[in-house]
């Protein structure tokens, strides 16, 4: 083998197209978010679904510009479909004003997008780690599932749940 040559049969195909996506992907997907800088489209667009719909409040935009024709809900505390969510948040989101996602990860694998984040609902609130994990279909989100956890007051192990 040709010196200089081996990294490139070590590439996956995965990581040459996250190459590509990145090379292309528009200069609003550079956003930074709190700890989390999205590597690729799909991240960029969860991640900026999240915050203008949770921390800017903006709910109608969020699901114009984010979310695809449809969206099939898992969390089982909430309805079915866009309007239900976007009903179920405009209720819910003047009731709580101080709540705030900071986002703390973000992973994709294909069509699914997982943000790990600390969520609080006012100042001094130890909040929850939320991990929402959505799939997407043409660039749009489709699909959400989460799951939560409190963050306790006193932790057994000195490691962080972030």
């Amino acid at each position: 083998m040709p010196v200089g040559v081996g990294w490139v049969q070590r590439l996956t195909f995965a990581s040459l197209v996250a190459a590509l996506v990145l090379a292309v992907m528009p200069a609003s997907a550079a956003y930074v978010y709190g700890a989390v800088r999205p590597k690729n489209p799909a991240e960029a667009t969860v991640v900026a679904f999240l915050d203008t719909a949770f921390n800017q409040r903006k709910v109608e935009e969020a699901f114009a510009r984010y979310v695809g024709p449809y969206y099939r809900q898992h969390n089982p505390t909430v309805a079915d479909g866009k309007q239900a969510l976007i009903d179920a948040l405009r209720q819910w989101l003047p009731a709580t004003p101080g709540l705030h996602y900071e986002f703390k990860h973000a992973y994709s694998d294909g069509d699914r997008v997982i943000v790990h984040s600390l969520v609080t609902v006012h100042s001094t609130d130890r909040g929850k780690a939320v991990v929402d994990i959505f799939r997407l279909e043409h660039g749009k989100v489709v699909e959400h599932w989460d799951v939560a956890q409190s963050v306790p007051d006193k932790p057994l192990n000195d490691n962080t749940m972030f």
